[in-house]
């Protein structure tokens, strides 16, 4: 074990003959003389004396590291160094000593022999409950076993999601979060047309990706993987007969693009075919393309298991692509600063377990 020695600090605020140990003119003799210092009873600790019984309860606690408070919360429970020794399964003549450095640090005897036995002072009696109820808040804080208590959790997490996850996985996760914990709150907001840095400064919670992120201190997790698809409004002509990679490149297309991008990895692809399509919007949600798809001859390129329940919804047909494309993945990003965060890991376990049955979904509906 090993405490804190305080260290005191003279007031330099204050006039120079009250200050201890300072150097003063001596009035009459041209030369000096010296204040003598004040007695402490320990350096910082107030002289406890028969006028004043004030002892500065916060600033005594504060000189004691966690192993010394146990150690003080064990004396004063059992009443003696060999009880408190055995209670924290160390010897006697151990304890022995750490009572001497609490006694040191407080400037108080703590327990005191009265016959064959030790009783309390004044003191320890007036601390005894503040000191084993600190002792039990810091381990509760430090224990990585503490327990999460859903039904009292009182907390609001703002979640950054692409809309059609948003869409998709969103009332599943609000009736899986409402039903455990009714007093956690969801602010899902959309995404920007820009990068932004909330998510590192601790204003957003969790975000989506479909690529790993490199700034420091992010974490993230694959939750699972997507096709892409082509998805045209029913009686579409290229519901007509087979798709073939010509017939698709030459039809009308809309991105979807927060940006505002007209090109994608999808034109890259037809590149390496010696095709190129022809782009005439780019749309700024998912939801904005597919509803101008419904109203026109348009295409869009989109994640199958993402878009799945707004496709079934407004009635899109939907088109296996005629030439390969991978996999598009999906991440949960979330800042390092969550890792430990019981509430959140919880959290995380829930928005996961909603994309890994809307990708379920999709796949067995395919």
């Amino acid at each position: 074990m090993s405490g804190v020695v305080p260290v005191a600090v003279p007031d330099m605020g204050a006039p120079a003959e009250s200050r201890p140990g300072t150097a003063v003119p001596a009035e009459g003799s041209g030369g000096v003389r010296r204040v003598p210092r004040r007695p402490y009873a320990t350096a910082g600790i107030p002289v406890i004396n028969s006028k004043c019984m004030l002892v500065s309860l916060s600033i005594t606690l504060m000189q004691l590291d966690l192993n010394l408070l146990t150690a003080l919360d064990a004396l004063l429970e059992e009443g003696s160094v060999a009880g408190a020794a055995a209670r924290l399964h160390v010897t006697a003549p151990a304890m022995s000593r750490t009572l001497g450095r609490i006694r040191h640090a407080t400037g108080d005897q703590i327990l005191v022999r009265t016959g064959r036995t030790m009783v309390p002072t004044p003191y320890a009696l007036e601390v005894r409950a503040q000191v084993h109820d600190l002792v039990q808040q810091a381990h509760r804080l430090l224990s990585r076993d503490r327990e999460l208590d859903l039904t009292t959790l009182d907390r609001t997490f703002t979640i950054r999601w692409h809309d059609a996850l948003t869409s998709a996985c969103g009332p599943a996760l609000l009736t899986a979060v409402h039903h455990r914990a009714p007093g956690v709150r969801l602010r899902l907001l959309a995404e920007t047309n820009s990068d932004t840095p909330e998510l590192r400064r601790g204003e957003v919670d969790l975000e989506s990706s479909s690529a790993a992120p490199s700034a420091p201190g992010l974490r993230h997790e694959l939750i699972g993987e997507s096709r892409l698809v082509a998805a045209v409004r029913p009686g579409h002509p290229l519901t007509e007969g087979p798709l073939t990679p010509e017939r698709y490149a030459a039809a009308e297309h809309v991105t979807v693009s927060r940006r505002g991008r007209l090109r994608d990895p999808v034109d890259d692809a037809l590149a390496s075919l010696g095709l190129e399509r022809l782009v005439i919007a780019a749309a700024p949600s998912t939801a904005t393309a597919l509803q101008l798809v419904l109203d026109t001859d348009l295409v869009v390129t989109v994640p199958h298991a993402v878009t799945g329940p707004a496709l079934r919804t407004l009635g899109l047909r939907v088109l296996p692509l005629p030439f390969a494309m991978p996999l598009v993945p999906l991440h949960l990003v979330w800042h390092q600063r969550h890792d430990n965060d019981r509430a959140h890991a919880w959290l995380r376990a829930q928005a996961g377990s909603a994309v890994r049955e809307m990708i379920a979904e999709a796949d067995t509906a395919s």
